[in-house]
């Protein structure tokens, strides 16, 4: 891990981690996290020559308070829900609560993969190497969830990718992971923008251009 590599923006920092990866024997799948991990993940893709696929996240709220996340659903060929069971206990929601949040929340999932993705349906990860990718990150709440559910989804070996991250949190997913690679693990991250020199939001109209141009060299798998 270096100490303070600067990106010049996500396509450099895609570049970066698959230096960093190297080349692949395992055949492994992309994953990027919308909206900003997509661009990181397109050009990481593309240097291992690996098909490439996006992870959508929704999180589920307190009723009330939904900013207060009680569990979360994340897509895939048999969509996964993850709950935060101690404050799902404290919050006192109910299970059919937990059921119709989670249905919305898969439908609004649904909803942006047509828009990313037509009408292809998500890659099956059973006993697959799966790359999760992301811009950075901040908590790590997202990538946490996503990683639990590639678990669930039985992927055989689940590696994260990252080019930044607070090194208390990358020691934190060291359990979740079979592998982690993270170019910039500062003990104190300011925020994840700061180590790139250019890091406007990504917006759907990109994410649906990259995989779109992704699908064109051949390493998107096709309905």
């Amino acid at each position: 891990m270096q100490n303070t590599p600067r990106f010049r923006n996500r396509a450099d920092a895609g570049r970066k981690l698959a230096e960093a990866i190297g080349s692949r024997s395992d055949d492994p799948v992309v994953l990027g996290l919308p909206r900003g991990g997509v661009p990181v993940a397109f050009e990481l893709a593309r240097c291992l020559h690996a098909p490439l696929d996006i992870l959508l996240v929704r999180k589920i709220g307190a009723p009330g308070y939904p900013e207060y996340a009680i569990g979360a659903v994340v897509d895939g060929q048999n969509p996964q829900r993850v709950m935060n069971e101690d404050v799902f206990a404290f919050c006192g929601a109910s299970l059919d609560y937990f059921e119709k949040e989670a249905t919305r929340q898969l439908e609004e999932i649904e909803r942006r993969r047509k828009i990313y993705l037509g009408d292809r349906p998500p890659t099956d990860l059973a006993n697959r190497s799966v790359i999760l990718v992301d811009d950075g990150i901040a908590t790590g709440a997202s990538v946490k969830v996503a990683l639990k559910a590639l678990r669930q989804a039985e992927a055989g070996h689940v590696t994260l990718a990252v080019p930044v991250a607070p090194w208390m949190v990358i020691e934190e997913l060291k359990a979740e992971v079979d592998e982690i690679f993270c170019l910039s693990a500062p003990e104190d991250l300011q925020a994840v923008s700061l180590h790139y020199d250019h890091f406007d939001q990504t917006s759907d109209s990109e994410v649906t251009a990259l995989l779109a141009a992704a699908a064109e060299y051949g390493d998107v798998p096709k309905s």
